[in-house]
């Protein structure tokens, strides 16, 4: 899909740190997380709730009052004129919101539209079905979270599967992918230069996490939690974590909790008007998904780009920047070698491989650091890919131009 006339206020999008399992975030309902953090950003960029006529929620692990998804998120945020939808498309999500506020301004439905992600994998919900019918009315049980990660029902195999049918079929050795492991830790030093200096152009901190009744406050959050310092040594020490396998735990992503948010309009002169950040203007200019064969997901972040640069009308040698969504170090590995983009012109910030992964807002995240670190590059065009489950991926492409 090519749209024609869809742009992003340059300022106008934001993210929480993101925080590894368990940690900061843990108790926190990510619902009403997203919508106490998307209020506040509103009101620092000095964008009102009138202004905003569309909306929608990306969320995909089920909480707490999730049913309610995007009214409830929108009235917690002050913008209770809005109603929807929500969308769950497991790592695609955060594609798909801007896909849909894409299609809704282009179909004149909107002309100012939030696409909000919110997700804890933390604490994720243990479902009961009942089954009447089961051995003395025996039902059935699945922990959401850790049972999705281990299991695709059409595949039948486990998403770190994926990796390991990809790295056998084509070649990716365990040293290739902790090479590259090192070097997305090298990038987002990068991002933490300057007393963090790349982050603040979009996160929003320090955030306050508080008690149950919002009174005490537990913990302050100023940074991504979760991130690990890792050495070629400590890499080489690691086992792989399936018997015979390339990937270990160092080389693939860790479940985290956060929330993400992106402003688009229907015109460069709204978007000149809403951007709180300066002389940028961003356009989304495409999109593209593609599914490949059973138990290879992390191929399918090809055909996906390769789609989203043909609809864009632009080829891989135009790209100034590429960010991905990184579960496994093989999936940049993979990338790189088929689209013949260098890795060190990749994530120059860092990418989910290194700062975590909470599933919904993980691509807006890194759609976020394409536009900025564009931005830092004087602008051009920008590529985002990156698989999700199913066998699936998603992709968008985006130019930037400084006034």
């Amino acid at each position: 899909m090519q749209f024609r006339d869809v742009w992003i206020p340059y300022g106008g999008y934001w993210s929480t740190p993101f925080c590894a399992w368990q940690g900061a975030f843990a108790t926190l309902p990510p619902i009403p997380f997203a919508a106490e953090m998307a209020a506040r950003a509103l009101a620092e960029r000095g964008i009102a709730a009138a202004d905003i006529d569309g909306m929608c929620l990306g969320t995909t692990v089920a909480s707490k009052h999730s049913f309610y998804g995007a009214p409830w998120f929108a009235g917690l945020a002050g913008l209770g004129q809005l109603a929807g939808p929500t969308i769950h498309q497991a790592c695609a999500t955060s594609v798909r919101v801007l896909v849909h506020g894409a299609q809704e301004l282009e179909s004149k439905s909107a002309t100012t539209f939030l696409a909000a992600t919110a997700d804890r994998t933390s604490n994720g919900p243990h479902v009961f079905y009942p089954n009447p019918a089961g051995p003395g009315g025996t039902g059935d049980a699945e922990n959401i979270v850790l049972d999705s990660f281990g299991y695709d029902p059409f595949a039948k195999n486990s998403m770190l599967q994926t990796a390991e049918n990809v790295a056998r079929e084509a070649g990716v050795t365990r040293e290739a992918q902790e090479e590259l492991t090192l070097l997305r830790f090298r990038q987002y030093s990068a991002a933490l230069a300057d007393d963090s200096a790349f982050l603040k152009r979009f996160m929003l901190w320090p955030v306050e996490v508080k008690d149950a009744r919002g009174k005490k406050v537990l913990a302050t959050v100023a940074g991504d939690q979760g991130v690990h310092p890792t050495t070629a040594q400590g890499l080489a020490a690691l086992k792989p974590v399936l018997d015979g396998g390339t990937v270990t735990f160092g080389t693939q992503t860790h479940p985290a909790d956060g929330s993400a948010a992106m402003l688009l309009t229907a015109s460069r002169d709204r978007a000149r008007a809403l951007s709180p950040a300066g002389s940028v203007d961003v356009q989304l200019l495409s999109y593209g998904q593609a599914r490949v064969k059973k138990g290879f997901m992390p191929m399918a972040t090809v055909p996906a780009a390769r789609l989203a640069l043909e609809r864009a009308g632009i080829g891989v040698d135009a790209l100034a920047s590429v960010t991905t969504h990184t579960p496994f170090a093989l999936n940049d590995v993979y990338i790189a070698r088929e689209l013949s983009i260098d890795p060190e012109a990749m994530n120059r910030h860092g990418c989910s491989l290194v700062w975590g992964h909470p599933q919904g807002p993980t691509g807006l995240r890194s759609i976020m650091e394409l536009i900025e670190d564009l931005a830092l590059l004087g602008g051009g065009y920008g590529l985002f890919t990156g698989c999700a489950a199913g066998d699936s991926a998603a992709a968008v492409v985006v130019r930037v131009d400084l006034r």
